[in-house]
C-alpha cells in the first residue's frame, strides 16, 4: 500500500516523501510521568486505554465468578469474597454488566485500537488534536475512579441493573444504595464525555490527515468502522445524557421526571436508554468486524470481498440501529401496534449484519488460509456471533419475546453477541498487532492453548443458560431455592456446569496474561512486517518511533491487494538487486 521511501508512484502525481522530524510534544527525552502518564503520543494513550480496559476486565470477570458461584452453590462462602448477600449480588450483577460494556468493550475496541491504528493506518504522525486526545483518557480514567469508589460507599455499589430503570434507580426508598447509584450515574456520564471527545478526534483525523495518495476507498476497513461507530455514538448519546440529568435530579433534588405518582413516567427512561442502548451494540460491533476483517484478509491472502459493499452496509447498519430500540420494550406497556413496527425493523437490521458476516466468509473462500492465533480468534468470532445473531431473531419477534423476555435466554443471546465482540475480536486484534505495539512476538503455542481454553468453556457456560431460559428461569434473582419449578435438580446441575465452565475459562485467562506480559519483555523480536500485510502501520518500525514514520509514506495501491510474491519488486524494478 505504501510507496518505498523517497520514490514517487509513476503517473500518480503524488508528492515526494520527506524525512520527518519528531513533532512537537513527542520529544525523545521525556521524563517518566510525561511520557507514560501525560503523553500526547497517540500510541501511549492507546496503551493507557488498553491497560485500563484490561484491568477493568479483570474486575468484571471476578464479579461474574462471584455471582455465578452464588447461583451454583447458593448460601455458600465464595472463596476470596465471603458470603454474598442479596444486595451485594445485585451490585455485582449490575456493575459486571456496566463494566464490561462501558469500561472494557468501548475503551479497548474503540479508544485503544482507534488511537493506535488510525494515525498509523492513515500514514500520519499523530491525531489531529493530540492534547484533546490526552484529555479524553484523563476524563475516562476519572470515570474509572468514580465507579470504583461507588462500590465502597455506605450501602455498597449500585444494584439497580446496568439499565438503571426507575424507580429502583431514582427513589431513595426503593434503592438501598442511593449514594452508590448517584456515583454510578456520574461515572457513566464522565465516560460518555471521554468518548465524545475521542470521537471528534477520530473523525477529524480520518478526514484530514491521510497520507498522500490515500483516497477514501483506500482507507482500511477497520478505520472506517471505528469512524462510523464514533458517529453513531455521538448521534445516539445525547438523549441518554439528557435522561441521565433528569434521573440525577430525581435522585438528588426530589424532582418527578420518572415518578408516575407525581405525573412522571418511568417508561420515558426506557425509551431514552434504549435509543442509545441499541445503537451502542453496533458502536462496539462495527470496530470488532473491522478488526476481524483485517485479520482474515492477511491470513487468507485475499482482498476483502466487497469492500465498498461492506462500507455502505456499515453506514446502513448505523442508520437503521436508531429505529429498533423498542424491541427491548415489548412487555413494557408500549402500544401493541408499535410492536409490529419494531419487529419489522429488527428483521431489517439483521440483513446488513448478516451481509457483513457473509463478506467475511466469502473472503475466506479460496484463500491461502494460515491458522495463526489471530486467525483462530477471527474464525471463532464468525462462528460464535452467528449463534448470537440467530437466537436474537426469537427476541426480535414480539410473540416469542413475551415468553423469553428477561429470562436467561436473553442473557445467553446477549453474551453470544457481546463476548465475540468484546472478548474474541479483542484477542484477535491484540495477538495480531502485538508485534507492532511492542516490537516482540507472543508465543504461538501459549496463544493456541489460551484460545481453546477460552472457546470451549465459553460454549459450556452459555448453552446451558439457553436451556435454563427456555425452562423459564428469570434474571437477577439471588437464589432459586424459593421457586420449586426452577429449583429442580436437573436445572441446578445446569447452573453448576455453567459456573464450573466459567471458572475454567477464567483460569485460562492467566495463560494469556502470562504470555502477554512475558512477551512484552522476552518475546521473539519482531521484524517490521512479520505478517506480510499491506496496510500502512506495517511500514513503520516495530514498535513505531515518535512521529511513527522515518519518511512520510505515499499510497499507490489499496490496502487489500494481495497478489503473487515479489509483486512490489516487479512494480518497483529499481528495488531489485543489481
Amino acid at each position: 500500500m505504501a510507496q518505498p521511501a523517497n520514490q514517487e508512484a509513476p503517473g500518480s502525481g503524488t508528492r515526494q516523501s520527506e524525512t520527518l522530524a519528531p513533532p512537537a510534544g513527542h520529544g525523545e527525552h521525556e521524563g517518566f510521568f510525561k511520557k507514560y502518564l501525560f503523553s500526547t503520543d497517540h500510541k501511549a494513550i492507546a496503551k493507557q486505554y488498553l491497560f485500563t480496559g484490561m484491568f477493568m476486565g479483570l474486575i468484571g470477570a471476578f464479579m461474574a465468578y462471584t455471582f455465578r458461584f452464588q447461583l451454583a452453590f447458593p448460601g455458600s462462602h465464595v472463596p476470596g469474597f465471603g458470603v454474598v448477600s442479596p444486595n451485594e449480588y445485585n451490585a455485582l450483577v449490575t456493575n459486571h454488566g456496566s463494566i464490561m460494556v462501558f469500561w472494557v468493550a468501548m475503551p479497548v475496541l474503540i479508544a485503544a485500537f482507534g488511537n493506535y491504528l488510525i494515525p498509523l493506518m492513515l500514514g500520519c504522525d499523530d491525531m489531529a488534536f493530540p492534547r484533546l486526545n490526552r484529555l479524553s483518557y484523563q476524563v475516562f480514567f476519572l470515570s474509572v475512579v468514580v465507579l470504583l469508589i461507588s462500590l465502597f460507599v455506605p450501602g455498597g455499589g449500585f444494584g439497580g441493573a446496568w439499565t438503571a430503570y426507575p424507580p429502583l434507580s431514582s427513589k431513595a426508598e426503593y434503592s438501598l444504595t442511593p449514594l452508590g447509584s448517584t456515583l454510578w450515574l456520574v461515572a457513566v456520564a464522565l465516560e460518555f464525555v471521554a468518548f465524545l471527545i475521542g470521537g471528534i478526534n477520530f473523525v477529524t483525523t480520518t478526514m484530514n490527515s491521510r497520507a498522500p495518495g490515500m483516497k477514501l476507498y483506500d482507507i482500511p476497513i477497520v478505520v472506517w468502522m471505528i469512524v462510523i461507530a464514533s458517529l453513531v455514538f455521538m448521534a445516539s448519546v445525547g438523549p441518554l445524557v439528557a435522561g441521565a440529568v433528569m434521573l440525577l435530579f430525581d435522585q438528588l433534588f426530589g424532582t418527578a421526571f420518572y415518578d408516575p405518582a407525581r405525573g412522571g413516567d418511568p417508561l420515558l427512561w426506557q425509551h431514552l436508554f434504549w435509543f442509545f442502548g441499541h445503537p451502542e451494540v453496533y458502536v462496539v460491533l462495527l470496530p470488532a468486524c473491522g478488526i476481524v476483517a483485517e485479520v482474515i484478509t492477511v491470513f487468507s491472502r485475499k482482498k476483502l470481498f466487497g469492500y465498498k459493499t461492506v462500507l455502505y452496509t456499515a453506514i446502513a447498519t448505523g442508520i437503521v440501529s436508531f429505529f429498533v430500540w423498542a424491541h427491548h420494550q415489548f412487555v413494557a406497556g408500549i402500544d401493541p401496534r408499535m410492536a409490529n413496527v419494531f419487529t419489522a425493523t429488527t428483521v431489517i437490521i439483521s440483513l446488513p449484519v448478516a451481509e457483513m458476516v457473509f463478506v467475511l466468509v466469502a473472503t475466506l473462500y479460496g484463500g491461502s488460509i494460515k491458522l495463526t492465533t489471530p486467525m483462530l480468534w477471527a474464525l471463532a468470532f464468525i462462528a460464535e456471533f452467528i449463534i448470537g445473531g440467530v437466537t436474537g431473531l426469537f427476541l426480535g419477534a414480539s410473540g416469542s419475546d413475551i415468553y423469553l423476555h428477561d429470562t436467561y435466554f436473553v442473557l445467553a443471546h446477549f453474551h453470544y453477541t457481546f463476548v465475540p465482540i468484546a472478548i474474541i475480536a479483542v484477542f484477535a486484534g491484540l495477538t495480531y498487532w502485538f508485534p507492532k505495539m511492542f516490537g516482540r512476538h507472543m508465543n504461538e503455542t501459549l496463544g493456541k492453548i489460551h484460545f481453546w481454553g477460552t472457546i470451549i468453556p465459553f460454549n459450556s457456560i452459555f448453552i446451558p443458560l439457553f436451556l435454563l431460559g427456555l425452562a423459564g428461569q428469570h434474571r437477577r434473582i439471588y437464589s432459586y431455592e424459593g421457586f420449586p419449578e426452577l429449583a429442580r435438580p436437573e436445572l441446578q446441575q445446569l447452573r453448576i456446569i455453567a459456573t464450573v465452565s466459567l471458572i475454567v475459562m477464567l483460569c485460562f485467562q492467566l495463560v494469556f496474561l502470562f504470555n502477554f506480559v512475558r512477551s512484552m519483555f522476552r518475546g521473539r523480536i519482531a521484524e517490521r512486517n512479520p505478517w506480510k500485510a499491506n496496510t500502512l502501520e506495517w511500514v513503520a518500525a516495530s514498535p513505531p518511533p515518535h512521529g511513527n514514520f522515518e519518511t512520510m509514506p505515499t499510497v499507490y495501491r489499496g490496502p487489500y491487494e494481495y497478489s503473487v510474491p515479489n509483486r512490489d519488486e516487479d512494480y518497483w524494478p529499481q528495488n531489485q538487486p543489481a
